[in-house]
């Protein structure tokens, strides 16, 4: 992050992709093998805009409210290409989807809550 403090708490996008990831996995279990190409591709396209809201939201240029508004966007973008895949359901798609970005808007809160 460019403005955070020394001593602040240091959001790593790796680790929380890989979090993201590991939610996924967890919530299509049988269907992991066909959907994990398809999520590592997802969170690796989206990396640098995710890691952007984070940092955004972290220095305080985009309030929390928006944060939400905009992974609620990220959520639809990343159902539509698990559903594509049409091996799981759109329930369990959206479960995924849904899953996965909030394990990234609670490390953001998270540290945004230790900063106050």
């Amino acid at each position: 992050m460019t403005n955070l403090q020394t001593n602040d708490p240091i959001f790593d996008i790796n680790e929380v992709l890989a979090q993201m990831l590991g939610t996924v996995k967890d919530t299509v279990t049988d269907n992991w093998e066909e959907v994990k190409s398809v999520a590592n591709e997802f969170l690796n396209r989206r990396k640098e805009r995710l890691e952007l809201l984070a940092e955004l939201t972290l220095t305080g240029d985009l309030p929390i409210e928006k944060l939400k508004s905009r992974l609620e966007d990220e959520k639809l973008v990343f159902e539509a290409e698990l559903h594509a895949i049409a091996i799981i359901s759109k329930a369990i798609a959206q479960k995924a989807a849904n899953a996965a970005l909030d394990v990234l808007y609670n490390a953001i809160k998270k540290i945004f809550e230790i900063k106050l």
